[in-house]
């Protein structure tokens, strides 16, 4: 790793040294400039050459010499970038993402452009190799913990040291539903990963499928004394898959509860825009608010928040991600919009579902 870093802090120096032309804005009028420059030089060396009495055959390679050196340096430092991407690259396959191109990333040419592109992208991926390394540390840690009980509680029961009782039951009941849960999360990601999912598109009354969503969400909040208000016209009919609305309304609504201070309220506001032919849902969690400058970035894979005040939990930063995707299944949307009550979750969704 420090030899790489070495290693790029010389590219860096190197690059500044050997790439004069690159406050351009086109590679192809810098390449254009580098020919008159190259042939200018040419012609002037000839002409004297020429002037003093030299021989042509000796004048014309000399010049020609002259001109291919000048040209070679100067498009040896037009092509250096290439040559640290090139390396860049090679690092990152071995799953060292930390390296960038340096140096040349205030060109103003397609050179400069592409690198500084190059650099966003290294800083994606190592992003993203950082979220998942913690990602698997997490999955790994909450499967261990439901099976782990499920051994001692079976192997209890195995040895005669507990008996059979119906609260043992359920606690075996309760442990194989936490992995079923799980096991579902680790699903929803696969399809997170791979973008897309089939719909069983079916039409529904669209206040009668929030409450179904609300209701265990509110049992599952337990003592934090939230509570929900939903305002939903009567009769509003949609199309669209319930399973996947539903994660994605389960995930809104439980990120507002997560993010609330104990005893506040979450408001769930529904309209119809009949101009658009769009349901808008607003999920509204007062007092909480979201910087503006966060406000795309919490819908990135494995982007954690801080999880409600005082618990110090975040959660596993898929939640969101998981519901943009599944409105984007749906054809719709899923932002942050400023509102002084607190974080405000607009939902966009087509009333009739439209094939994509």
């Amino acid at each position: 790793m420090a030899e790489r870093k070495g290693q790029a802090a010389r590219q860096k120096r190197r690059a500044l040294r050997d790439r004069p032309i690159g406050m351009l804005s086109s590679l192809k009028v810098e390449l254009s400039v580098l020919i008159v420059i190259a042939t200018a030089i040419a012609f002037v060396l000839a002409w004297h050459f020429l002037k003093w009495g030299w021989s042509g055959w000796i004048a014309m390679p000399l010049t020609l010499v002259v001109a291919l050196g000048i040209t070679y340096f100067f498009a040896h430092g037009l092509t250096a970038p290439l040559r640290q991407m090139r390396d860049a690259a090679e690092a990152m396959a071995e799953g060292d993402y930390s390296v960038r191109v340096e140096g040349v990333t205030n060109s103003r040419d397609e050179v400069g452009q592409l690198a500084r592109s190059f650099n966003e992208m290294a800083a994606e991926l190592q992003h993203a190799d950082q979220m998942r390394r913690d990602m698997v540390a997490n999955v790994s840690h909450e499967l261990r913990t439901p099976v782990s009980a499920l051994q001692a509680l079976v192997e209890n029961m195995a040895d005669g040291v507990v008996e059979p009782t119906p609260a043992n039951l359920e606690g075996i009941l309760n442990q194989t539903h936490r992995l079923s849960d799980l096991i579902a999360f680790l699903l929803d990601m696969s399809r997170v990963e791979a973008g897309a999912a089939s719909l069983e598109v079916e039409r529904f009354d669209f206040g009668g499928f929030l409450d179904e969503t609300i209701k265990p969400l509110e049992i599952a909040d337990g003592g934090h004394n939230h509570t929900i208000h939903l305002e939903v016209p009567d009769h509003l009919m949609m199309e669209g898959d319930q399973d996947r609305l539903s994660q994605l309304f389960t995930n809104i609504i439980a990120n507002a509860l997560k993010h609330s201070p104990d005893g506040t309220s979450v408001l769930i506001e529904v309209h119809e825009d009949t101009s658009l032919g769009t349901i808008i849902t607003n999920v509204v969690n007062y007092g909480s608010q979201i910087p503006e400058e966060a406000r795309n970035d919490i819908f990135r894979r494995y982007v954690k928040g801080a999880g409600r005040p005082g618990t110090g939990s975040g959660g596993t930063g898929l939640g969101l991600s998981i519901a943009r995707w599944a409105a984007g299944l749906h054809g719709g949307t899923v932002k942050v919009v400023p509102d002084k009550r607190g974080a405000n979750f607009e939902i966009a969704l087509p009333k009739n579902h439209v094939a994509q």
